[in-house]
Formats: structure tokens, sequence, C-alpha cells
């Protein structure tokens, strides 16, 4: 029966929280806990106004309070998981796989080299198809590793960073 009005007053308070949070952002030009602490303060200070200036200021205190203890979790914890463990290296072997360079799928290295050839034509390609999807078309000076190519680069700091500008 209160899930109506439970529900009502958190939505009041989210959408008031927003909307100082995010004017303080465009105040103070630069995304950070402080933010989030000030809007806390401020939006437990406005929804106790009518209850009188002592009941704000002690909301408004108990929500700045509040949004600091949270504030201050999120930055420990993501400090914890951001801290680098010291594991010692794994020295376990992998498996040949289809993805590594040199070896067809299903081929170990022991194996001797499995050619196929192409459909009916004698023609012996790197694909399972024998070329029938490349045209005929033959690569030639292709080593048995993989080509690395650069696709998009991006001008972004390493590591990056999530500060607003």
């Amino acid at each position: 029966m209160n899930a109506p009005r439970v529900g009502g007053s958190f939505a009041v308070w989210g959408g008031l929280f927003s909307t100082f949070d995010c004017t303080m952002v465009y105040v103070r030009q630069k995304e950070d806990p402080w933010n989030s602490i000030i809007a806390g303060a401020a939006t437990g200070g406005f929804l106790q106004m009518r209850q009188g200036l002592g009941a704000a200021s002690r909301s408004a205190l108990f929500g700045g309070v509040l949004l600091a203890l949270i504030e201050g979790a999120g930055i420990m914890l993501n400090k914890v998981m951001s801290a680098q463990q010291n594991f010692p290296p794994m020295e376990e072997q992998m498996p040949n796989m289809a993805s590594v360079p040199g070896y067809p799928m299903g081929q170990l290295p022991s194996q001797a080299p499995v050619t196929m050839g192409g459909l009916g034509d004698g023609s012996s390609s790197s694909s399972w198809f024998g070329g029938l999807f490349g045209g005929g078309k033959q690569e030639t000076g292709m080593s048995s590793g993989s080509k690395t190519e650069v696709l998009e680069s991006f001008d972004s700091p390493s590591p990056p960073t999530f500060e607003y500008k």
C-alpha cells in the first residue's frame, strides 16, 4: 500500500539530485565527487524547506555526509580494484589452436602440413573452399605469420582519463 508513496518520494529525490548534480557540473566546469556531495546536501535541504530552517539545515548536512560516504566508498573501491596486483606469471602452455599463426586449423606442430586442393582445378589455397570465393587470385609472398594492420588511431591519453573538459 505504501509502494506508490515510497516510489514517488524516491523519484522526486532522484530528480532533484540529478538536477543539482548537473547544475554543479555546469557551474563548476568539472566532474568530481564534490558535485555529488553538494547535490546531496542541496537535495536534502530543498526537500525539508517547508519544515523550517533548522530542519532544512540538518537534512542538508545529513544529505551531504551521506553522499560524501558514498563517494568516498566509490573512490576507495576504485583504488583497490585498480591497484596493480603482483601475481606470478602463468607458465602454462596453450594448446595449438586455429588462431595460432603458422599452423592451419586442426594441425599440430608435429604433423606434416596438409594441402587442400581447389574445386577440381588442381590449385591449392589456404582456405577450406580452395579459392572458391577468391576469384582465382593467388597471393604471392605470403609468410606463415599473421599480418597486423592498424585500422584506426585515437588521440587518447594512456591510461584514459574520464575528466570533463
